[in-house]
């Protein structure tokens, strides 16, 4: 059974932006946005590694992960934990290279130096406190669209 349900994949490949926590090796948390989160299949979620030393380096020492994805308009995402593996070179690495090639990433052999998959054990679902008195959907939309749209 997919873990990774229809309105999952949707809001990821939506939004394209998640935020990745991992353990410090001191124990300390480490939250970083990614601009490369997709959908690797129903189970897992990717990740290429542009940037992302501290994640990596985390995640090689401790593979539990929590990502947390949220459509900044309607207040609602999910936030998904699992266990990643960093991958650095081999057949799936290079299936990820072609994976990000293909989405759009420019020169994404040359930029990449690690694809991260992350295996989804537990998906739950993330609603705002705004939701508590009632209000739409389509009302909170239009206030974080008229908000942002005020910021512009």
């Amino acid at each position: 059974m997919a873990i990774l349900n229809k309105f999952m994949q949707q809001l990821v490949r939506a939004q394209r932006l998640g935020f990745v926590a991992t353990v410090c090796e001191d124990g300390t948390p480490n939250l970083s946005p990614r601009g490369t989160l997709a959908v690797w299949d129903d189970e897992h979620l990717v990740f290429a590694d542009l940037r992302s030393p501290g994640t990596t380096a985390n995640l090689r020492v401790n593979p539990a992960v929590e990502v947390n994805v949220v459509d900044w308009l309607s207040r609602k995402g999910y936030r998904f934990k699992g266990k990643a593996r960093v991958l650095e070179e081999g057949p799936e690495f290079e299936r990820g290279l072609d994976f990000y090639a293909n989405w759009g990433l420019s020169d994404a052999p040359g930029r990449i130096r690690a694809v991260v998959l992350i295996q989804v054990e537990q998906a739950k679902a993330l609603l705002s406190p705004a939701y508590d008195s009632g209000v739409s959907e389509s009302q909170i939309r239009r206030q974080w669209r008229q908000y942002y749209e005020g910021l512009l």
